[in-house]
C-alpha cells in the first residue's frame, strides 16, 4: 500500500481540511489523477495520485482536518484498465453509456449537485476540457419525479433555508477582513481619471501588440505600472508597521485581487518594476489562470507589498476597499462610464473612472495619500511620459 499524505502546502501552515473526495474506496486512478481537493487558510489545492492504482482506504472524511504529513488515504498500486472501476467487483460498472458525460465535475460543482440530488450525467459541462462547473451544476434542474403530472407544480418540499459550513478559505477571508478594520486607521481618498488616452492607445497597437508578444494589451498593464511610478514617489504607501517599526519595500510586489467560484483569492505579481507591459499581460494571465482552477500555491498568494482590486469589471461604479494586511494600501479601480466633463471651459464628454485609495493613515499621511493618488492619475491620463518615464 502507498500512503497519501498530507503535503507540505506552505510556510506557517501546518493543517488542512478535507473539503471534497473526487475518488471513493475501490475507485481506480492513474497517476497524477486528482484524488481528494484541500483547504488551507489561504487557497484550495488538488492532491493527485502518486501512481496508477486504486483507492483502497480513506481514513479522513469531508471536512474533517489533518495536520501536514498525517496519512489520510491507501492506495493500491497496480495497472488500470481503462480507468475503469476494479473493486468490488460486483458494484463494477464496466461500461458507460455514449451519452453520458464522462468529464469530472469540478470540486464545487460536485457540492452543488449532491446538495440538489442532480445527475452528473444530465449536465453539460462547460468548463475545462468539458468539465461540470459550479455555474452549470446552479442552473441544472432536478429531474421531476416519475409520475409528475406537470413541470410547474409547486414544489412544496423546497427548504425556505439552507445551512453550509463555511469553508475554510472563506473563514479566512472573513477574519482578515474583519482584523484589517479592527487593526488599521483605515481611510479612503477619492480622485477620477480620464482614460481617453489609454483607450485610445490600446485600440491603435491592440493587434501589433498581440502579433508581437502573442498576448492582449489590457488596462490591468497600465495600472500596474502607473502605481509602481507613485509607489516609488510615495514610499510609505508600499512600506507596511511593524510593531515600533515601519519596513520600507525596496521592491514592488503587486498584488491583485481575483474573484473565483470559493472566494476571494489574492496573488502576487512579483518585481512588477522590471516587467515590460507584455511581461505583466502574461503573468497576470497565468497567476488568473491558476486562481480559477484553484491551482495557486501559498508562496504565490504571499508577500505582495502593494493591492490592486478592480470592482469595475463587476459593474461596480464607486466603493471603498478593504486593506490586505501587512499593506498600507490598495487601489480600488471601477467601472468606466462616459460622462459629461469641463476640458478647457468647454463640456465634453469622456470615458471616465473613479478611483479609490484605502491607506492606513498610521504610516501614510493624507498628504502622501492625495500625491500617490494624483500621481497614479497622471500617469494613466498621459501614459506616454509614464512610459517613457518622464
Amino acid at each position: 500500500m502507498i500512503d497519501i499524505k498530507v503535503p507540505n502546502v506552505g510556510e506557517s501552515v501546518t493543517e488542512v481540511t478535507v473539503a471534497i473526495w473526487m475518488k471513493q474506496v475501490g475507485d481506480a486512478v492513474k497517476k497524477d489523477d486528482p484524488i481528494v481537493e484541500l483547504e488551507t487558510d489561504k487557497a484550495a489545492q488538488e492532491l493527485v495520485s502518486p501512481e496508477d492504482g486504486v483507492l483502497a482506504e480513506i481514513l479522513v472524511a469531508e471536512g474533517e482536518n489533518a495536520e501536514v504529513g498525517v496519512v489520510i488515504a491507501k492506495l493500491k498500486p497496480g495497472k488500470v484498465e481503462n480507468g475503469a472501476k476494479t473493486a468490488p467487483a460486483p458494484e463494477i460498472k464496466t461500461e458507460t453509456p455514449k451519452d453520458a458525460t464522462t468529464k469530472e465535475p469540478m470540486p464545487a460543482a460536485k457540492r452543488v449537485i449532491a446538495e440538489k440530488g442532480l445527475d452528473a450525467n444530465t449536465i453539460t459541462g462547460t468548463g475545462k476540457g468539458g468539465r461540470i462547473t459550479k455555474g452549470d451544476a446552479l442552473k441544472a434542474e432536478k429531474p421531476a419525479p416519475a409520475g409528475a403530472t406537470s413541470p410547474t407544480a409547486p414544489r412544496l418540499t423546497e427548504a425556505r433555508e439552507e445551512r453550509v459550513r463555511m469553508s475554510r478559505l472563506r473563514q479566512t477571508i472573513a477574519r482578515r477582513l474583519k482584523d484589517a478594520q479592527n487593526t488599521a486607521a483605515m481611510l479612503t481618498t477619492y480622485n477620477e481619471v480620464d482614460m481617453t488616452e489609454i483607450m485610445e492607445m490600446r485600440k491603435k497597437y491592440k493587434q501589433v501588440f498581440i502579433d508581437k508578444h502573442d498576448v492582449k494589451l489590457g488596462f490591468m498593464s497600465f495600472f500596474i505600472k502607473a502605481c509602481v511610478t507613485a509607489l516609488k514617489d510615495v514610499p510609505s504607501v508600499n512600506a507596511e508597521i511593524d510593531g515600533t517599526d515601519i519596513i520600507y519595500k525596496n521592491f514592488y510586489d503587486m498584488s491583485v485581487a481575483v474573484g473565483t467560484e470559493k472566494g476571494l483569492v489574492v496573488p502576487v505579481l512579483r518585481d512588477a518594476d522590471q516587467l515590460s507591459m507584455a511581461g505583466i499581460e502574461k503573468g497576470l494571465g497565468a497567476l488568473a489562470k491558476k486562481a480559477r482552477d484553484g491551482d495557486l500555491s501559498m508562496d504565490e498568494m504571499s508577500g505582495g507589498t502593494f493591492t490592486l482590486s478592480n470592482g469595475g469589471v463587476y459593474g461596480s461604479l464607486m466603493s471603498s476597499p478593504i486593506l490586505n494586511p501587512p499593506q498600507s494600501g490598495i487601489l480600488g479601480m471601477h467601472k468606466i462610464e462616459k460622462r459629461a466633463v469641463v476640458i478647457n471651459d468647454e463640456i465634453v464628454i469622456r470615458p471616465m473612472m473613479y478611483l479609490a485609495l484605502s491607506y492606513d493613515h498610521r504610516i501614510v499621511d493624507g498628504k502622501g495619500a492625495v500625491t500617490f493618488l494624483v500621481r497614479v492619475k497622471e500617469c494613466l491620463e498621459d501614459p506616454e511620459r509614464m512610459l517613457l518615464e518622464l
